[in-house]
């Protein structure tokens, strides 16, 4: 029972098997727009929660989360169209 591994077995350990095949790497790219806007609306709340917030801190959080919702509509649809022609999702 040797349960020692040395740190370099440890971080290569999945290195070669374990990669995003090609499909999954398009998935992830094509969620790209919507996990910026993710990313955005976090910021904005952050920002307004840095401090009392004030109009503008509002007018950014409604917008971050309308930004998500159009990309989150634009990425459903597509996923709906490419399931309807067939295609993989």
């Amino acid at each position: 029972m040797n349960h020692i591994v040395t740190v370099q077995e440890a971080v290569t350990a999945f290195a070669d098997w374990n990669e995003p095949t090609d499909a999954e790497l398009a998935a992830i790219d094509s969620e790209m727009p919507l996990i910026l806007a993710d990313v955005d609306l976090i910021d904005a709340q952050i920002i307004a929660m840095d401090h009392t917030p004030n109009e503008v801190d509002t007018r950014r959080v409604r917008r971050a989360l309308a930004r998500v919702l159009t990309e989150w509509r634009i990425l459903a649809n597509r996923t709906a169209d490419e399931m309807a022609a067939g295609g993989a999702a």
